[in-house]
């Protein structure tokens, strides 16, 4: 069973909400990464970013990290909490950054820069 995160309440989503996850021990990395943040949510095993619907259209998320469309977590009973919100009234992370933030953590070079084999 899965529930959706729970957005803050006056937060819009013009472009829908998906999330990504990633293991924890990841997410303090993610965070002195980005230039811009949207909401995150945590728990101990890990954390969520909220990105615009669609954004996994032509990306491809490196494992370890996880889609969900509709940013749908396990349905427990105390869910992950928000650890960041931005000062605007839009959720997202930008999902480019997030993935070039998260191949450089996890040291997996970018889909599109690895070389192409006939």
């Amino acid at each position: 069973m899965s529930r959706r995160l729970a957005l803050p309440e006056d937060m819009t989503v013009p472009l829908g909400c998906d999330a990504v996850t990633v293991p924890a021990a990841y997410g303090p990395l993610l965070l002195s990464r980005l230039p811009r943040l949207g909401c995150v949510y945590a728990d101990r095993a890990d954390w969520w970013w909220i990105v615009p619907s669609d954004s996994d259209v032509a990306v491809n998320w490196p494992a370890p990290a996880r889609y969900s469309r509709g940013a749908l977590v396990p349905d427990e009973s105390d869910g992950p909490g928000l650890v960041h919100r931005p000062d605007d009234t839009v959720p997202y992370t930008p999902p480019i950054p997030l993935y070039l933030a998260l191949c450089q953590v996890i040291g997996t070079a970018p889909a599109w820069s690895r070389p192409l084999t006939a």
